[in-house]
């Protein structure tokens, strides 16, 4: 088996707090179907994948659950990925997190005791988990924070990521319209305020609708201050993009924030996805606020 017939074979480890939604997440894959494994332990992956390369029977995308229940997990995953990726295995981690509240929320409604639990203390279980895991979320490639996303939306961005990939040496790029008032996607790459430019909300009859209309995104796009800022992104991106790639970078993340992210934004990113598109970049768009208010 050749290096090159190796790559073929795309490997997701998902990762990351306990409560963040790594079993939905899962589930996501397998209905894509992935092959699926929960808690491998980390020492056997280069085993398991070696099994892939000459099986007919297992799929050649591989989604694989690894964390702290796993005693060894945390000291081995340096060493092993390394060697994996070195072998010609495409392989990504998947880090999946959440805000402290919301994780002892979702432990609290599940009545499930966290892996590193001690008699009553889930905070502390919280904490120690997450300061083990800071290496590893630095080493992840791609990062998804659930703490505002149902599992009907986990599951939705997850297929989103992962389902049509088709160029394997290409970074996926996921466009994010938000609203500022309502924070920063924690998983974004590259962040661009557009709150400049003229807003539609002060127009009577743009106010109702959203950037995802024609009236609303032609307001946006006709102004001059917009057609000089897309300039720019096109010549930004144009240069980035090939930089990201020769780096290895799978997956990025680009957020455009306006005040409530449902005008501005939601236009700037339709234009953004258009753009990558015709490029023929592999490109998702979500519009993360565009239901918060009308």
């Amino acid at each position: 088996m050749t290096q090159h017939q190796s790559r073929n074979i795309q490997t997701v480890i998902i990762t990351g707090m306990s409560g963040s939604g790594k079993s939905t997440a899962l589930r996501a894959f397998e209905d894509m179907g992935y092959y699926c494994v929960d808690n491998l332990p980390i020492a056997l992956l280069p085993d398991f994948l070696s099994l892939t390369e000459n099986s007919t029977e297992i799929p050649t995308r591989v989604a694989l659950v690894m964390d702290v229940r796993e005693q060894g997990f945390l000291d081995q995953y340096g060493s092993i990925f390394a060697e994996v990726k070195g072998r010609g295995f495409h392989l990504e981690i998947l880090f999946l997190d959440a805000a402290d509240n919301i994780l002892v929320q979702r432990f609290s409604q599940t009545r499930r005791k966290h892996p590193l639990q001690q008699r009553s203390d889930i905070l502390k279980a919280i904490s120690e988990e997450r300061k083990r895991l800071g290496g590893l979320r630095e080493f992840a490639d791609n990062y998804i924070d659930t703490s505002n996303r149902n599992v009907h939306q986990l599951r939705q961005i997850v297929i989103d990521m992962y389902s049509f990939r088709e160029d394997l040496t290409r970074p996926l790029i996921h466009v994010i319209s938000f609203g500022f008032k309502y924070g920063v996607p924690a998983d974004s790459s590259i962040v661009m305020d557009v709150r400049f430019l003229p807003n539609p909300y002060f127009v009577s009859e743009l106010r109702p609708l959203s950037g995802l209309d024609d009236k609303v995104f032609n307001y946006v796009y006709e102004k001059e201050q917009t057609k000089a800022f897309l300039k720019h992104l096109d010549s930004m991106f144009s240069f980035l993009i090939p930089e990201y790639r020769a780096e290895g970078k799978v997956y990025l993340v680009v957020g455009i924030g306006c005040t409530g992210g449902r005008h501005r934004s939601v236009a700037v990113a339709r234009w953004l996805g258009d753009m990558f598109t015709q490029r023929g970049e592999e490109v998702i768009v979500t519009h993360r606020d565009l239901d918060r208010e009308g």
